[in-house]
């Protein structure tokens, strides 16, 4: 599998992080967030899932089955060196897809930059009943008017003690602020990002 790897290459940290659903690993916001966690000496790690691959390609593919995604999650975090030595997590989709492999996995921790709780506009049709029961120490990092689960909506899922949720002021899926919020994107997602370094170099 193809990385790219950002941080000490000898970090005893490792974190693995996953994709959204509609950009690739080397988007401008992801690789903002790897390298601002790796900065604070965990190596980050970024792959590809292979629809996501494929369309460098020229393929435009949608995301793979769940089947599939799960399946590409572990051989990363298997490549990395299992996971007793890793912490993993994503963007959107990736996150989610990490969330439901990360108990399997046995990894250390789990990252989730946006979590999609629901489709937009369909809060019925939640994504939740995996983490009620999730083991695996988790830090989500949540904009508070997120149309995939907003801080209203979050507060009254029930969701496993191990997950602990922090709330970025007016911030959306990207965890984003309006201007006139009085903040700015690069201040959460700097926020994020520590936040993110401290969650995983206690845990790995």
């Amino acid at each position: 599998m193809d990385f790219l790897i950002d941080g000490p290459k000898r970090s005893k940290h490792t974190l693995i992080l996953a994709h959204g659903a509609g950009s690739p690993m080397d988007h401008a916001w992801m690789t903002t967030v790897a390298q601002t966690i790796a900065a604070q000496g965990v190596r980050v790690a970024r792959f590809e899932f292979p629809y996501m691959a494929a369309r460098r390609t020229g393929s435009r593919r949608p995301p793979d089955r769940e089947l599939v995604l799960r399946k590409t999650w572990l051989e990363a975090i298997e490549d990395l060196g299992g996971g007793a030595k890793v912490a993993i997590g994503g963007k959107s989709m990736g996150g989610r897809i990490a969330s439901m492999v990360a108990d399997e996995a046995g990894v250390r921790a789990l990252v989730c930059l946006g979590y999609p709780f629901h489709p937009t506009g369909r809060p019925e049709q939640l994504r939740t009943a995996h983490l009620a029961t999730l083991r695996t120490p988790t830090l989500i990092m949540q904009g508070e008017r997120d149309a995939f689960g907003t801080r209203e909506e979050i507060e009254g899922y029930a969701l496993s003690e191990a997950i602990r949720v922090v709330w970025m002021p007016d911030g959306d899926h990207s965890l984003t602020p309006r201007k006139a919020s009085g903040f700015t994107s690069a201040e959460h997602l700097q926020t994020a990002a520590n936040l993110v370094a401290e969650f995983v170099r206690s845990r790995v």
